[in-house]
């Protein structure tokens, strides 16, 4: 899977803009677009997107520190990643967006869920303390899955349209 020079400052560019936006909007709970990145390059890039991803992380990691935080975001974001790979890869463009955006919520939504094994192996939990954890989660899980609902479907379908001529090389 060798990268061009264009894919290399296009995936760089990517991963930027995820730990950028992510940082902007820290002032909100659990509301970032993140996600909605992730589904786009994997929308058009397919595995090739797991670079900006996992330079998404290794930014998140170096800036934030790297704590039992950061773990769960090794595996946590390829979640969705995954969720986006088993979609076809051309929807009709009436349910492309909602479809790309139901994707997006519903990982907003388990963040939590997809989560709690780490804390349940750092901190020591019990079954019953890992659903007490996740169940104390689900009002910022419902934000996150909502606001990753709606952002998913608003900006997934410019993002991917941007991206697509841009893979291809056109500039109009």
């Amino acid at each position: 899977m060798k990268l061009t020079v264009r894919q290399t400052a296009v995936f760089a560019m990517l991963g930027a803009l995820m730990f950028a936006t992510k940082k902007a909007m820290e002032f909100l709970p659990n509301i970032h677009l993140v996600g909605v990145f992730i589904v786009a390059a994997t929308v058009v890039y397919r595995v090739r997107a797991l670079y900006p991803l996992y330079l998404f992380v290794l930014l998140d990691g170096l800036l934030s520190g790297f704590s039992m935080w950061w773990v769960p975001y090794l595996y946590v974001w390829t979640v969705l990643w995954g969720a986006a790979m088993l979609l076809p890869r051309r929807l009709p463009p009436r349910i492309a967006p909602f479809v790309w955006g139901g994707v997006c919520g519903l990982h907003g939504l388990l963040f939590g869920v997809l989560y709690a094994p780490a804390q349940a192996l750092f901190f020591g939990l019990s079954f019953e303390g890992t659903l007490t954890w996740i169940a104390a989660g689900l009002p910022f899980d419902a934000i996150h899955g909502a606001s990753n609902f709606v952002s998913g479907v608003l900006l997934i379908p410019p993002l991917v349209a941007v991206m697509r001529r841009v893979e291809k090389g056109t500039h109009e």
